[in-house]
């Protein structure tokens, strides 16, 4: 097997008394697309943090690109890029003088550094607002600039901490595409996001982060699997449910559900409705959950990785 481009093993981080992770195990595969979900607080930012050597761990071994995070960060460093929740640009320089002087620090010559800037604020739809200073730019714009920057030169494992905040639903769908042809192209991907959406379109596999500790770990499709099959829906003109019944998604099993609405006389348009991951995100990150340990199922999940 490859050399997972991040594993993580015992990971431990508190801050005073606050425990914020509380043993994390993960390993990543090179050029998978991996989403990092949890409530706000539960640690999301901490651990990318940690795994781009901006904070250290408490406990734990964790190695970004095959180097260790404590004892090689600048190995890591250069292996890595990191787009965080808020904008890292230059206010008083335009777009295209931001870009330019990134790349540049990042090695680029003057005419390739010009020339990727006119490709990424091509891309990420700055080219009209290229020559203006971003003071004058929106939050949106901002982030979008802020996300080129991210994509100057092609790193071999980026990190991503919540990357479509603030973007409207043309630019977050815009930019998945760039991030799955990213990862055909080998780069790994690592994000955090609130959008439980993106998680489910853009990642190979998903891990819920709840308390300082992973509840689950798996392919949406397996996550979803977790709480439950279809349930068939019977809705009245106004669109309000007025019947469900739990059903396994087999034929047998939705003849059996049709027939039971049938015999309680429900009357209405019938629909068949799967589970999301807003199902499982609440399922899994509710106070009344079931253990770690038995949701995780970590020696079957880490096979599958």
């Amino acid at each position: 097997m490859p050399t997972p481009a991040i594993e993580i093993t015992g990971l431990h981080k508190r801050f005073g008394d606050h425990v914020v992770l509380a043993g994390i195990d993960l390993a990543v595969a090179p050029g998978e697309v991996f989403a990092l979900l949890g409530p706000n607080g539960a640690g999301k930012t901490t651990a990318i943090n940690i795994l781009t050597t901006l904070t250290r761990p408490d406990a734990g071994i964790v190695s970004v690109g095959g180097f260790d995070v404590r004892t090689d960060p600048t190995a890591v460093q250069q292996r890595i890029s990191l787009t965080g929740q808020s904008a890292a640009v230059d206010d008083a320089l335009t777009a295209t003088e931001n870009v330019v002087m990134f790349g540049r620090l990042s090695g680029l010559g003057r005419a390739a550094a010009r020339r990727r800037s006119t490709e990424l604020l091509e891309r990420f739809g700055l080219a009209d607002a290229a020559s203006r200073a971003v003071r004058t730019y929106s939050g949106g714009m901002r982030r979008r600039l802020d996300l080129a920057l991210s994509f100057v030169i092609t790193p071999e494992i980026l990190f991503l901490d919540e990357p479509t905040t603030g973007l409207d639903t043309r630019s977050r769908r815009d930019l998945w595409e760039i991030i799955r042809a990213m990862a055909d192209a080998g780069t790994t991907v690592f994000l955090t996001t609130q959008y439980l959406e993106e998680a489910d379109q853009l990642a190979d596999r998903i891990a819920v982060l709840n308390d300082g500790r992973i509840v689950a770990l798996g392919t949406a499709d397996q996550l979803k699997s977790r709480i439950g099959g279809d349930t068939v829906e019977v809705h009245d003109v106004h669109g309000d449910l007025i019947r469900e019944v739990a059903t396994d998604g087999t034929l047998p099993g939705l003849r059996r559900a049709l027939d039971l609405l049938d015999e309680q006389g429900a009357a209405g348009t019938v629909s068949l409705r799967r589970p999301t991951l807003d199902d499982v995100f609440l399922t899994l990150t509710a106070t009344d959950r079931p253990t770690s340990e038995a949701l995780v199922g970590a020696e079957s999940m880490k096979e599958s990785a």
